[in-house]
């Protein structure tokens, strides 16, 4: 037994004959259709807000940002 491909009628196929040629409309097929393009711009706009969010978290447990944020508060409830 060989590997070289063969059709239905045993007779052997060229490597040529056995990768399909990209032509100009197949090309258009493949690269035209944006089925997934939607998710993948989601998935992304998530990664990014998570990402936005750690940084936000990260600050917020910063001491000096925690008391500006309490001095901000106390200021707004108190009444003078």
């Amino acid at each position: 037994m060989t590997d070289t491909p063969t059709t239905g009628t045993d007779a052997p196929v060229s490597a040529k004959d056995a990768i399909p040629t990209l032509t100009r409309r197949r090309a258009a097929q493949l690269f035209h259709d944006d089925a997934g393009a939607a998710t993948a711009e989601y998935a992304i706009a998530t990664m990014a807000a998570v990402a936005f969010a750690g940084l936000l978290v990260v600050i917020m447990r910063s001491d000096e940002v925690r008391g500006i944020l309490t001095d901000l508060v106390r200021r707004a409830l108190t009444f003078e």
